[in-house]
Formats: structure tokens, C-alpha cells, sequence
């Protein structure tokens, strides 16, 4: 009898864990900013020029210059028409919404960016979604990709007159999982 309520209270337990874990999971997909939009959220630089700030204002000081159109950066957070932004490698700070685009980039493996003196590292773009296919490309760590669909493991991408698919899991810019087209 005791092992019956014992294990009644480990299943319990158990389930009750669970079902915590799966409701912050669906609360932290279901996350909205003020715009109705999700958080976080990958979006593009949408100018050659974007001042990064340390507040959500241009009464705030200038932090970072970003001059690469198209860079991919991490919405985070967001305040009247300010969004507070988080690049590849990890900076943080503000930009007006303005200068964001909704279009989608990626950068290829930036953690292993000057990693290797010794061996050339490198992220392969491939003529179908899959491990097997050839290789149509071989990236350099911090080559910036223009994405246009996610299947949650592969994304198709072009850059440079490659068009292919990358592994999802090998670029910045697309969340582990997340597909969309």
C-alpha cells in the first residue's frame, strides 16, 4: 500500500513538473512586445548608417556605429518606438525601429570567426536541405546571408550568387527550431 501512495506522489510529482515546464514554454514563445509582435525577435539593420544607444532615445548617447546594411540583430526589448537590440556578438543597446527591417539575414557560424590559424573552418551551403547533397558553397565565419525560408533545421539562403541551404543550427540569425517562410 505504501508503494502505491508512494508512487501516486511520484507521478504526480512528476506531472505536475511538467505541466510548469510546458506552460513556461508556451509563455515564453507567446511573449508579445507593445507592438504585438514577438520577443525576441530577429530582424535587419535597414540602413548603411545606425547609431546604437545606450537608452531608448536620441537624447541618449551614441555607444556603437553600425555601418553594414542588412546585419542581423536580436529585437529584445521594446519602448514606444525605440527597440533594444543585440548583435552577434553579444552588444547590446538601443535603435530607432526606423532603421529595423523585418526582412531576414543571417551571419554563418560567427562563433568561430579567427577561431583556427591551423585549419580553415568553414559553414557549407548545400543544393538540397539535407546532410548528403552536395556542396553548391563553403562560407567563411561572419559571411552575412540573405534567408528567405526556415524549415527549423535547414534555411535557404544566398549570398554572393550561391543560392542553397545552410544548416540552421550553423548561422546566426534564425532561431534553433524556428521555421517560417
Amino acid at each position: 500500500m505504501r508503494r502505491k501512495i508512494f508512487r501516486s506522489c511520484v507521478a504526480l510529482a512528476i506531472g505536475t513538473i511538467m505541466a510548469l515546464a510546458n506552460a513556461q514554454i508556451v509563455s515564453a514563445q507567446a511573449a508579445k512586445g507593445p507592438s504585438g509582435l514577438p520577443l525576441p525577435r530577429f530582424v535587419t539593420l535597414k540602413s548603411k548608417r545606425v547609431n546604437l544607444r545606450i537608452g531608448p532615445s536620441s537624447d541618449y548617447a551614441v555607444s556603437w556605429l553600425y555601418t553594414r546594411e542588412g546585419l542581423p540583430v536580436e529585437i529584445i526589448q521594446e519602448y514606444d518606438n525605440w527597440r533594444q537590440i543585440r548583435d552577434a556578438e553579444g552588444t547590446e543597446g538601443w535603435v530607432n525601429q526606423s532603421l529595423l527591417s523585418g526582412q531576414r539575414s543571417a551571419i554563418a557560424a560567427p562563433w568561430m570567426k579567427g577561431k583556427s590559424a591551423t585549419k580553415a573552418i568553414y559553414v557549407n551551403m548545400r543544393r538540397d536541405p539535407q546532410p548528403s547533397s552536395a556542396v553548391i558553397a563553403k562560407l567563411e565565419p561572419g559571411v552575412i546571408l540573405h534567408v528567405r525560408e526556415c524549415n527549423g533545421t535547414w534555411c535557404r539562403a544566398s549570398t554572393d550568387g550561391s543560392d542553397g541551404w545552410v544548416a540552421q543550427s550553423e548561422i546566426w540569425g534564425a532561431y534553433p527550431g524556428e521555421a517560417f517562410k
